[in-house]
């Protein structure tokens, strides 16, 4: 009898994560999370299981999904489908007008979720349309909003990537592309999860065994390192070319400093290039059973509890909770290292091959457009040549530096550019230029570009 619901995207097969919401009076909420139950039908050592721990997670290519569980499971039995009852695992709140939790309860449940909404009706509805539960999604709305201002306070990073993405007709062919951008639904969605997933972290994390007052029991976190300093060095003295500034004297100067600039550059032709390089002065993230904290949402403890449909890390986080829900003493460490070891192996492999579908679809998408002229921004300079992203789809092709004929041009790795030896000419990263596209190889997943014109570069700055 508790109103419950999904929000996914609109093209989504497998709910794994629902909200449920009622007052309690007196100022005070009940926020129910409910996450899939998967590990009451995956059993350990089973072969699902061992299938599941070796895919590690499921891969979002473009035209298909490569599940981690079979699809009975992933889209029928665990899918969190409207009007059903589900079994779930559930994080329920007791949270005030604040958005403070008072209370919090983890355990087992069965749920009948009242609708499914996509990303976009959610929006609407949270933008002043009409729609069912409008009352409920506007409440967690202003919860999400005040817990998500009090984790950029804390320091957290508010890196938001835009998605390529793209029109296929029937046989999967690109037949357009566009950029999935998130709007305050998704915020919705992301800061109860995060908050699950905290909570869980820290329940096992911050709980000190009787008699062992060093040692906590065994567990799964995910973990994100503080960034490298030369890394950081490095990135400052790039975007100093297109006036911007970082102050990294401290680890809160840093963040605040880095928002600040990925809130400046929201919208310039170099926007994608800096927040890419941002990015990649970062650590990355892992799995381990060592909690260093995770620096990116600036909290103590975080886990992936989540998402145990397309994850297998989540699976092993509800196995390890139910465990000690029910007083069982801590697990195998080095098990569970490697396990977390494996995962982010194959998270890694799982990024490079949804990376390499992208540019796939981008240069299928580009066949068709031979000796056409568009405006790009240089988004990367080596020995071998410039590369070029075009603005309006982001596809990405490369300038070989022999084609450049009108000089002899030499790599300057410090200053990111080549340089002419004799007339000086130099292609920078972060130049505008007009690209014609010459050359697009499906089987290398390459688009080769040459110059329009040479009247088309120039610094693409804060002030151009």
């Amino acid at each position: 009898k508790v109103p419950t619901f999904t929000i996914d995207p609109a093209d989504a097969k497998d709910f794994d994560d629902a909200l449920s919401m009622r007052s309690l009076g007196k100022g005070l909420w009940e926020v129910g999370v409910h996450i899939s139950d998967v590990t009451h039908y995956v059993h350990p050592n089973t072969i699902i299981d061992n299938e599941a721990v070796n895919r590690g997670t499921s891969v979002y290519l473009v035209d298909r999904v490569v599940p981690m569980l079979p699809e009975k499971l992933s889209n029928t039995v665990c899918s969190l489908n409207p009007g059903k009852d589900k079994l779930t695992y559930s994080t329920i709140f007791t949270i005030n007008e604040q958005a403070n939790v008072i209370e919090q309860w983890f355990g087992r449940t069965i749920i009948n979720s009242d609708q499914r909404f996509s990303y976009q009706e959610a929006q609407k509805i949270i933008d002043g349309d009409d729609g069912p539960m409008k009352d409920i999604l506007l409440k967690l709305h202003d919860m999400a909003q005040k817990m998500r201002s009090r984790r950029f306070d804390a320091g957290a990073f508010s890196f938001e990537r835009t998605e390529v993405q793209f029109n296929l007709d029937e046989n999967g062919y690109p037949l357009g592309v566009h950029f999935r951008e998130s709007g305050t639904a998704n915020q919705l969605i992301e800061e109860f999860m995060l908050l699950a997933n905290r909570r869980v972290a820290e329940f096992i994390g911050a709980k000190k065994q009787q008699g062992q007052s060093e040692k906590t029991k065994t567990f799964v976190y995910r973990v994100h390192d503080k960034p490298d300093p030369d890394k950081i060095d490095s990135f400052s003295s790039f975007i100093k070319r297109f006036g911007y500034k970082l102050d990294n004297k401290s680890e809160g100067s840093l963040t605040h400093s880095i928002n600040q600039l990925i809130k400046q550059v929201s919208g310039s032709k170099e926007q994608n290039i800096i927040e890419t390089l941002a990015l990649r002065s970062m650590a990355k993230a892992v799995y381990s059973t060592d909690n260093i904290g995770h620096y990116g949402l600036s909290f103590k403890y975080y886990t992936h509890f989540t998402s145990p449909i397309r994850r297998y890390p989540d699976m092993m986080v509800h196995r390890l909770l139910t465990a000690y829900l029910n007083g069982e003493s801590s697990k195998d460490r080095v098990k569970y290292e490697k396990l977390c070891e494996h995962a982010s192996k194959m998270e890694r492999l799982a990024i490079e091959a949804e990376r390499a579908s992208i540019k796939y679809k981008q240069v299928e998408f580009m066949q068709d457009k031979l000796g056409q002229v568009f405006e790009g921004v240089i988004s990367g300079v080596t020995e071998w040549g410039i590369y070029v992203e075009i603005l309006e789809n982001q596809c990405e092709g490369m300038i070989s530096i022999s084609n450049l004929d009108d000089d002899f041009y030499e790599y300057d790795e410090k200053n990111y550019c080549i340089r002419g030896r004799y007339q000086g000419t130099e292609y920078t990263l972060g130049d505008s230029v007009n690209v014609t596209v010459i050359k697009a190889d499906l089987q290398k997943k390459q688009l080769d570009y040459a110059l329009a014109d040479e009247e088309s570069r120039g610094p693409a700055s804060a002030n151009s």
